[in-house]
């Protein structure tokens, strides 16, 4: 049952660390709002699930056990998530089928598996909490590392961002993606600093943010947190994505089949609603968010969550990091695919580059 939002933290402070650290690690491997997630998945029946997230492996191990006839393909473009679930595989007696790729293209990666369309999908967005607790993937200013942040190891990393982009891109990056306010004063203290020196090291960052970026009286988010966030979602076109996944899901899921989206923040879930809200037939309103609205199609989907469903305070309690998700799902109908929404398209990129004096 959904309650009231309540204001994400996206940080938290070193008191906080240290006091959680033994209800962290009892909660790694526990993916957030699991029961709400199968409950929006309706598992009622013999079919192929797909798990477009597997990280850690926790949905995929619900769905194994909601069923005996459940199968599931599990991707996952980290390669080290598909090594740590060999033994997953091993025991689920050929259920269980690991696929490295990128979720986005979670329709022809089944496809390549043999099958045709799925019974249900789930998608959990961002970063995991294996990743974030690896301090030589870049991911968290926590511990300090490699200013990387690559989820698949491949493209250019956020050291390569940080040290090459133009000091404009690198403003709308944290504006847009990281939503910070301070971005244009960010990203020329970043520019400044590499002309000394590359920027290497996610403490080297954090601390060049921090001198900038002043947290607000009692906030417990670290400085850096929303530049950070920003960052890595541009270096996995986190947000393009989940729009492709969005639309492979819909392409894929039988007449009936669900789709259920877990987000951990407000760029995130503003995409999940739209997407849901355009394909369930109600109508999209224009906004600087979505600028243009679709023509009318076909209802692809019906909606299971009439709203977001948020975690129980017992929940976020036990596990710190399920504060901000929000659970939405849907039902796909048997009215074709329509094409692309372009509307939540240009809500994943940065804004086309203006002329001078036209920019905040």
């Amino acid at each position: 049952m959904s309650r009231a939002p309540r204001p994400a933290r996206a940080g938290t402070t070193k008191a906080e660390a240290r006091a959680g650290t033994s209800a962290a690690e009892a909660v790694r491997h526990v993916p957030v709002l699991l029961a709400e997630v199968l409950a929006a998945l309706a598992l009622d029946r013999p079919g192929l699930a797909v798990d477009g997230t597997f990280g850690a492996g926790g949905y995929t191990s619900a769905l194994l056990e909601a069923a005996p006839g459940i199968r599931v393909i599990a991707i996952d473009r980290d390669p080290s998530a598909i090594r740590a679930g060999a033994g997953l595989v091993d025991a689920s007696a050929g259920r269980l089928r690991l696929v490295q790729g990128r979720f986005g293209d979670l329709d022809t990666l089944i496809a390549d598996q043999g099958e045709a369309q799925a019974d249900w999908v789930v998608l959990d967005i961002g970063v995991s909490s294996m990743q974030l607790d690896e301090a030589h993937r870049g991911f968290s200013f926590r511990q300090d590392g490699p200013l990387d942040m690559r989820m698949g190891g491949d493209g250019p990393s956020a050291a390569d961002l940080v040290n090459g982009e133009e000091e404009s891109t690198l403003a709308d990056i944290l504006y847009h993606f990281g939503e910070e306010r301070r971005s244009r004063a960010v990203a020329r203290a970043i520019v400044e600093a590499r002309r000394r020196a590359p920027i290497e090291t996610t403490a080297q960052l954090a601390e060049l943010i921090a001198g900038v970026v002043r947290p607000e009286p009692g906030s417990p988010i670290h400085p850096a947190t929303r530049s950070f966030q920003g960052l890595r979602i541009a270096v996995n076109d986190e947000l393009g994505e989940l729009v492709r996944g969005l639309h492979a899901a819909e392409r894929v899921l039988k007449p009936g089949g669900r789709l259920a989206v877990v987000t951990f923040h407000s760029l995130e879930d503003r995409i999940v609603k739209q997407f849901f809200s355009a394909r369930s037939g109600r109508a999209a309103q224009a906004s600087r968010h979505l600028p243009g609205v679709e023509r009318p199609a076909p209802k692809s989907f019906r909606l299971v969550t009439k709203g977001p469903v948020l975690p129980s305070e017992a929940e976020t309690d036990l596990n710190p990091r399920a504060r901000s998700a929000k659970l939405r799902a849907g039902e796909r109908t048997d009215a074709p695919a329509p094409p692309p929404l372009s509307a939540i398209e240009t809500l994943a990129s940065l804004p086309a580059p203006q002329g001078r004096g036209a920019r905040r």
